[in-house]
């Protein structure tokens, strides 16, 4: 664990604030879910809550159905990181941060699907190897909290209407999983 120096009290409601800094660095928003771990020690530690991450294992079959019929690589993040992955760059792409610009066709509410001549969006934070042909955002009671993604090929291609239509059904489904 890393120390910061920085010091809150607690206030009469017994709340705490996560200073700016923190937030902006692990990318923590207003209203961003936060799972409260303690141990023997008296540590109390916060971590940003992931619907998808609990349900890792199903994702990844996900990704792997979903990769195996296009024969693209497949990638289902939540809002920060890649959580599952399959295809040609699975090792590549597994817990990698995502890109603001992926963040940012997430958080459009709407289906992005490239076309040849469009500009490209970044999958991964610092990194400019995998591109998206489709992100379709994951939305569950309203809120955004990841995307299903399919990245297109080495030669740019732009995906077909079959890798539309299985990438809808895909993220109907897993949405479906998810929902209370």
């Amino acid at each position: 664990m890393k120390a910061t120096g920085i010091v809150r009290r607690i206030d009469d409601l017994g709340r705490v604030v996560i200073p700016k800094e923190i937030r902006k660095t692990m990318r923590i928003r207003e209203g961003d879910p936060l799972e409260i771990y303690t141990n023997n020690e008296g540590e109390v530690i916060f971590k940003k809550y992931s619907p998808i991450g609990e349900l890792s294992e199903y994702v990844n079959v996900f990704a792997e159905t979903l990769s195996k019929a296009t024969g693209n690589t497949a990638v289902i993040v939540d809002k920060d990181v890649v959580i599952a992955a399959a295809g040609s760059a699975k090792k590549d792409l597994t817990d990698q941060k995502v890109s603001t610009e992926t963040e940012k066709a997430m958080e459009q509410r709407k289906q992005y699907v490239y076309k040849i001549g469009d500009h490209r969006i970044k999958l991964l934070e610092g990194e400019s190897r995998h591109h998206a042909g489709i992100i379709n955002p994951i939305i569950v009671d309203g809120d955004v909290i990841g995307a299903m993604i399919l990245l297109i090929g080495e030669m740019g291609n732009a995906p077909s209407e079959t890798d539309v239509k299985l990438m809808n059904t895909a993220t109907q489904l897993l949405v479906r999983q998810m929902e209370p």
